[in-house]
Formats: C-alpha cells, sequence, structure tokens
C-alpha cells in the first residue's frame, strides 16, 4: 500500500460503447479534483492477461477481450471508436484491431513472426509496432490500418520498444537498449530516444542509468512522461521537457511505478503501481501530485491507457 491513503473520488458517468463522454455528464474541465473519461488496462483477475475497459473513477469495469489466449497492450484510435493491441489466440503474436466494446476483433498482421506494442498514429491512417520477423531483438515498423505496406524503419541489432507518435504524427518516441561503454557484461540501459515518423534523425533524449521506457507526449507536446529507475533501483514515474531537458521524479514513492498516460486534458497521468505481489492502476494530478487507486482486485492491474476523447 502506498505511503499517501488516498480517497477515491465518484462521478456520475455511463459507459458507451465509444469513450466519449454523453453530453451533460461533469468532466475533470469543471474541477482538477476529479478526473473524467475511459482507461483501457490489463488484468489478470481472470486467469490470463486480458484487456478491461472502465471510467476513469474505477467504475463500470468490463472484460473487452474475454479470451484464453493472452491478450496484451492497447492503443485507441483518435476517434475512439476501436482499439490495436497483440494477442497469441492463433498461435504468435499478431497485432489485432478491436471496436472499443470489444467486438469484432481482426488480426492485422497476420505474420509467421511475433508482433507487439502497436501504437495508432494521430492521424488514424497508421500503426507503428515492434517485431522479431527481421531481427531477434526486435525493430520497429509502421502499416496501414489493414496491415499493408509494411515499412521498417529501424535497422540495428539493438533491442527497441514501445514507440509511440508525436502530436502531429512527425516523430516517433521509443526505448532502445543499448551498451553503454563502460558495461564490460551486457546492453541493460534502456534509454528514450526520438526520431523522424520515417527513421530518420534519431536523438537520444534520456542519458541516466538503467532502463528507462514507456515515454509519451503530453497532449500539448511540451512534455514528457516515462518510467525508469532511481539511484536507489526503484521505478518510478519521470517527467521531463520534450527535448530531454528538466526531468523531475513525478511520483516519489516506495512502490514500483510504471506506464504511463496522459489525460486528454493533460493533467493527469495513469500509471501502474505496485510490488510483484499486488500492482494496481492509479491516477495522479501532474501539479498537486495527489493519487487516486483505482483498482483493488487481486493480482496484476496494469498499463492503464486513457481514451484520447472525453
Amino acid at each position: 500500500m502506498n505511503r499517501y491513503i488516498i480517497s477515491i473520488f465518484v462521478i456520475v458517468a455511463f459507459y458507451s460503447h465509444s469513450c466519449k463522454t454523453i453530453s451533460g455528464v461533469k468532466t475533470s474541465q469543471s474541477t482538477d479534483s476529479i478526473p473524467s473519461g475511459n482507461l483501457t488496462f490489463l488484468t489478470t483477475r481472470d486467469g490470463n492477461f486480458e484487456i478491461y475497459s472502465m471510467n476513469a473513477n474505477g467504475q463500470n469495469v468490463k472484460n473487452l477481450t474475454n479470451n484464453k489466449a493472452l491478450d496484451f497492450w492497447s492503443s485507441w484510435s483518435p476517434d475512439g471508436k476501436h482499439i490495436v493491441f497483440y494477442s497469441n489466440r492463433d498461435g504468435n503474436n499478431e497485432i489485432y484491431r478491436m471496436d472499443a466494446d470489444g467486438k469484432n476483433p481482426l488480426n492485422l498482421s497476420e505474420h509467421p513472426s511475433n508482433d507487439y506494442l502497436p501504437a495508432w498514429s494521430p492521424d488514424g491512417k497508421k500503426i507503428a509496432f515492434t517485431s522479431d520477423r527481421d531481427h531477434k531483438s526486435r525493430e520497429i515498423y509502421t502499416m496501414n490500418l489493414d496491415g499493408s505496406n509494411v515499412i521498417r524503419i529501424t535497422t540495428n541489432e539493438y533491442f527497441e520498444e514501445v514507440p509511440t507518435w508525436s502530436l502531429d504524427g512527425s516523430k516517433i518516441l521509443f526505448t532502445r537498449q543499448i551498451k553503454e561503454p563502460s558495461d564490460t557484461s551486457h546492453a541493460a540501459n534502456g534509454e528514450i530516444f526520438i526520431m523522424d515518423a520515417d527513421g530518420r534523425n534519431e536523438k537520444r533524449l534520456t542519458f541516466k542509468k538503467g532502463f528507462d521506457s514507456g515515454a509519451k507526449f503530453s497532449p500539448d507536446g511540451k512534455k514528457i512522461a516515462f518510467y525508469g529507475p532511481t539511484e536507489e533501483k526503484n521505478f518510478e514515474l519521470f517527467m521531463m521537457d520534450s527535448d530531454g531537458n528538466n526531468m523531475i521524479n513525478l511520483t516519489n514513492d516506495v512502490l514500483e511505478d510504471y506506464s504511463p498516460s496522459w489525460s486528454p486534458d493533460g493533467k493527469w497521468i495513469a500509471y501502474s503501481s505496485g510490488t510483484p505481489e499486488q500492482y494496481d492502476v492509479w491516477l495522479i494530478h501532474v501539479e498537486s501530485r495527489k493519487k487516486i487507486r483505482l483498482t483493488t482486485e487481486p493480482k496484476r492491474n496494469e498499463t492503464p491507457v486513457w481514451c484520447p476523447l472525453f
């Protein structure tokens, strides 16, 4: 349990098949103390990883995938009508698209290799993802919404993960696992990089020890949230300017904190927090650092992703 005792604030909200809030329902624009909107998250409460949805107050929890196979990750379409994820339900990890209510799942990648971590572009036309189809360490690719026109945009021998788009779609943030000159054992240092959407003009943004990942731009594009270890090797959420400057520790607690996702208004960040015995979905207010715990079910509740629309 976090050292801070937080009360969950309950608001009146209605769940719909998209993430749009029904007209007349209060949103967080009326008060910063009450978050609004919808989230997807991962949970093992049914025995294996499934993708669930819930309101930003922790209510209206629903299993979207409901499949015996592993279903993992989630990324919303810009209009809030669809979600992409990856699953091994066809024998290997493939990229799927489904409706926001979990209906009509469709295999997009259909490749004998493993495909992971899809991210929908802001214009809704492309999906970035990682794959081991050309190299066992996984590279970053893009494809059209129907799975066509697959383009490899990184070409190296490094492990790379979690591609996410800038707000205008011109850049992609990602993590690269690199070997520092002083490391004589193995490449265990993950750093945040940014590149053009076609793979050109790579730039390293973080220079800190340990594995940093999960980078996401704030809705105004001025900040980046990510997770990584402190000097004491405890994982926390960090925030920095979009150029990598002015890094601060956001969560600063004794729990392990991962996987940030910004609310559409940029006031809140949803994230995973806990210990190996119990992970839960939490929210933190960016300015006040107020924290709200949304899940309490046993086992793992993690990797929340805020729907892009209230």
